[in-house]
């Protein structure tokens, strides 16, 4: 076609296809789920694809992403809910502050995100420990950049390469991995980037822009919480943590026995991501619930009122998925698989760099991960011995990079911290990219010995 190879011209066409995409968010302000959909049939009319097949690859797409991720998220988000509203998020908080002490409280900050962080999204974790940034600052006269950034650090780092967050999450189902290694892996990768974007770069950071936190926002979300009121350290830890053992227990269990033994089998059960969150789930409605004296009929409130902010995420994973399955179908990803293949790029640095020009451009992790693993998955089935759980990972740490003002995440931060535009950029931004290039280095490191 205009006188192109067949395989030129879908390359061509998925260019302008993504770029496009990138546009339609940027630009025209569309909704990234609506953006998805448009992406999606543009490429298959463009490809030459007949239009029954172009509508069943996108509903195929659509459904076998969220037949899977959209039950975690919505399993994942209660759980989170019930761990916020309980207080249990506090009571890590504080006792990992009495542990550190003042002198290393941008340390407590970090961690106490970090464990946080796992079953929460990025932006209601940063609603639910900022009061604690504030009333730190506070009580300590420590700056708020450098209890701050550790506490971003934590919350990012496992939100981009930890699961049950829905991006790696989301990579594991597109890559084909082993969720239970993906976790293994993710948290010896994601806890050394954190504690160097944060800690580290959060105390250097900190001597040049101190920060001033916003006086209204501290006397409207400071709130001084009764140690005695909130769920125990031990208990919190178990309640939050048990799907996350449940999960590397099964891959243990998986490595370490025969098929067809009993102890294997119960742990595919009970290890799965499904029934570790489902059990989690009903573990937190006693330990955070009625053990802390809370009723059912609160407790369904907080569980429905969960749900609401989760739809618009859901939809936008759907309709990615039904983007990736457009590439695949269409031959797209084929063409990108042997390009990478005949020039010997490291799929691990194509899934980081394809990732990381999608968030520069869209501003969005999610989209950047949802797009990035449909372009490199086909590189999986050419190149022998990748390693699908570090693909997942490269995908979630180039997602990471480089936020600036396409990003929603920054104009939270600027405002929560009170900080101007070029602040904004010298601390969130510079903390973000730092996660990413260090999360890839760790990554790659990581390559060496699995």
């Amino acid at each position: 076609m205009f006188g192109m190879s067949h395989e030129t011209f879908l390359l061509l066409d998925a260019v302008v296809t993504v770029i496009g995409l990138i546009v339609l968010i940027t630009k025209f302000k569309i909704h990234p789920f609506i953006a998805l959909i448009i992406a999606a049939a543009f490429l298959g009319l463009t490809s030459g694809m007949p239009i029954g097949t172009i509508i069943k690859a996108f509903q195929d797409g659509f459904g076998g992403v969220l037949g899977f991720v959209g039950i975690i998220l919505a399993l994942g988000t209660m759980l989170g809910k019930m761990m916020a509203e309980s207080g249990g998020a506090d009571q890590i908080a504080q006792t990992l502050i009495r542990a550190f002490g003042k002198d290393k409280v941008q340390w407590a900050m970090m961690f106490a995100a970090f464990l946080v962080g796992i079953p929460l999204f990025f932006e209601i974790g940063f609603v639910l420990l900022i009061p604690l940034v504030f009333i730190v600052a506070r009580r300590t006269g420590v700056s708020i950049i450098k209890i701050g950034i550790p506490l971003l650090a934590g919350l990012s780092a496992v939100h981009g390469l930890v699961p049950p967050h829905p991006g790696p999450l989301l990579a594991i189902g597109v890559f084909g991995a082993d969720i239970g290694k993906t976790i293994l892996y993710g948290l010896i990768v994601a806890l050394p980037t954190a504690i160097i974007a944060g800690p580290i770069f959060g105390t250097f950071i900190a001597k040049h822009i101190p920060g001033h936190p916003n006086q209204e926002l501290v006397d409207q979300l400071v709130r001084d919480e009764d140690a005695g009121d909130l769920p125990s350290f031990a208990i919190t830890l178990v309640t939050v943590l048990s799907p996350v053992f449940l999960m590397l227990l099964k891959t243990f269990a998986d490595v370490a026995l025969p098929d067809g033994n009993f102890f294997r089998t119960f742990m595919d059960l009970i290890g799965h991501p499904i029934s570790a969150l489902l059990l989690a789930l009903l573990l937190s409605l006693y330990t955070f619930g009625y053990k802390q004296g809370i009723g059912s009929q609160q407790m369904l409130k907080w569980l429905d009122a969960s749900l609401a902010p989760t739809a618009a995420i859901i939809l936008i994973i759907g309709a990615g998925g039904g983007f990736k399955q457009m590439l695949v179908t269409s031959g797209v990803g084929n063409v990108i698989g042997n390009m990478a293949v005949e020039a010997q790029i490291s799929p691990i640095l194509l899934a980081w760099l394809v990732a990381a020009v999608i968030r520069i451009a869209t501003g969005s992790a999610t989209v950047a991960t949802i797009t990035g693993a449909g372009i490199v998955v086909p590189v999986v089935g050419m190149i022998p011995g990748v390693n699908r759980e570090l693909l997942v990972l490269a995908t979630g740490a180039g997602s990471l990079i480089l936020s600036h003002v396409n990003d929603a995440g920054f104009w939270l931060v600027k405002q929560y911290f009170n900080m101007t535009v070029a602040e904004t950029f010298k601390t969130w931004t510079a903390m973000e990219t730092i996660l990413s290039v260090v999360g890839l280095g760790f990554i790659l490191l990581l390559s060496l010995f699995v």
